[in-house]
């Protein structure tokens, strides 16, 4: 078996507007299907982060998705399939906190939709410049139809942080023209990571991985799921996790950081005995699976024990708004942010709404129902309810 924590990986989000195909897509280049909540299959579409890994094989200058003789393990890949509906934005946004680089897919037989837009933006706000764009379902347009469909794309894209992004004409569903999108990836340069610093872990997902009826003695910890975006962790090492849980006491929401103990580590199939910065990695901890079923500690920062700051429901953050308010059919101008408007906050895998009680110049402070950990220069995404949808309007960081 080839070996993932061998080789130099990334994390790729592949985001677009619902059923520009990229479900399909990522099961085709990956053999998994990450529509796998109950729900995602009956509605046809993504409402969780789904995940799936590839190792890209090499041989010159030709890539596989699959082992062949003469080619060699050349990238690990750890895909994140962000919901495409409009009504998921703060979970594309979640998604978006944990990623490389992307893959915008855009339909040959639809076009530039408000999610696209939206999409797009998403990845702006999140500072990801690595951008490759997949012109999928080009088997159901003509040659003239893909060629106005590509001049579209190109001057959607024209002035922004993807001027420059590779457009891939592709169809997922026929398996056409993979093997050139294997080569952009394969062309991204791996971020330096920070292995020196204390450990700093996003939780994205939570789970029980018991099946039900397992003996007592036969079970397994409660597994968090996400990515390392700096430092080391090995197995065996004491760690807290913040908030941690959250439960009732007196009609007020408490939360409790839990500390348990590592018991295992994966990256894709593999069990390693450390993790460093890269791909989307699972943790097995002493915890009872019951805190971490069904995506719990989703928002959760792990580290070491006292590493973290204290939980806080005060935040203030430097911000700066888009011109106009995308994902909506008509766009709209932004308006500046007054003070105590509520707006959604998207801080590293958290999800959060606050009041604004202070502004001056581009500086806000808001008080939040759910806490964040507030990380000195962690990126936030700025959203704002319009007509009962929550719509990005801007990104920030926060100040310390």
């Amino acid at each position: 078996m080839d070996k993932s924590s061998e080789l130099p990986d990334l994390n790729i989000g592949v985001v677009g507007h619902i059923d520009h195909g990229k479900t399909t897509l990522l099961y085709k280049l990956t053999g998994k299907f990450t529509d796998t909540h109950s729900e995602e299959l009956k509605r046809g579409i993504t409402i969780k982060l789904g995940y799936a890994d590839l190792i890209i094989y090499k041989k010159g200058d030709e890539y596989s998705k699959t082992k062949q003789p003469g080619f060699v393990p050349y990238r690990y890949i750890s895909f994140i399939d962000a919901p495409g509906h409009e009504m998921l934005m703060a979970t594309m946004l979640s998604g978006a906190a944990t990623m490389d680089a992307a893959i915008l897919v855009i339909a040959a037989n639809e076009g530039i939709k408000p999610q696209t837009k939206e999409h797009f933006i998403a990845l702006q706000a999140k500072k990801i410049k690595n951008i490759i764009v997949v012109q999928n379902k080009i088997d159901l347009v003509s040659k003239e139809q893909a060629l106005k469909n590509h001049e579209e794309i190109k001057k959607f894209l024209k002035g922004t942080i993807a001027e420059n992004a590779p457009i891939i004409p592709v169809s997922a569903q026929q398996e056409l023209n993979i093997e050139a999108l294997l080569e952009e990836i394969c062309k991204i340069e791996i971020p330096k990571r920070d292995t020196a610093s204390e450990p700093l872990f996003l939780v994205a997902r939570s789970f029980d991985v018991n099946k039900p009826g397992t003996n007592i003695e036969n079970l397994r910890g409660g597994v968090l799921g996400g990515i390392l975006k700096k430092g080391v962790l090995k197995i065996g090492e004491e760690i807290e996790i913040k908030p941690g849980l959250n439960f009732k006491k007196a009609n007020q929401s408490v939360y409790q950081t839990l500390v348990t103990k590592i018991l295992s580590l994966h990256k894709g199939n593999e069990s390693v005995k450390e993790i460093r910065p890269g791909a989307s990695i699972s943790i097995e901890t002493a915890l009872d699976p019951n805190l971490t079923k069904a995506d719990s500690m989703s928002g959760c920062l792990v580290s070491r024990r006292g590493v973290l700051p204290e939980i806080t429901y005060n935040v203030k953050i430097k911000y700066e708004l888009f011109n106009e308010v995308l994902g909506t059919d008509e766009a709209k101008k932004v308006e500046p942010i007054k003070s105590k408007e509520m707006l959604m906050l998207n801080v590293n895998t958290t999800t959060t709404v606050g009041v604004v009680e202070k502004l001056k110049d581009n500086y806000a402070e808001l008080i939040l129902n759910i806490p964040v950990l507030a990380l000195g220069g962690s990126n936030v995404g700025i959203a704002r309810n319009i007509n009962g949808h929550w719509r990005l309007i801007g990104f920030g960081e926060i100040i310390q």
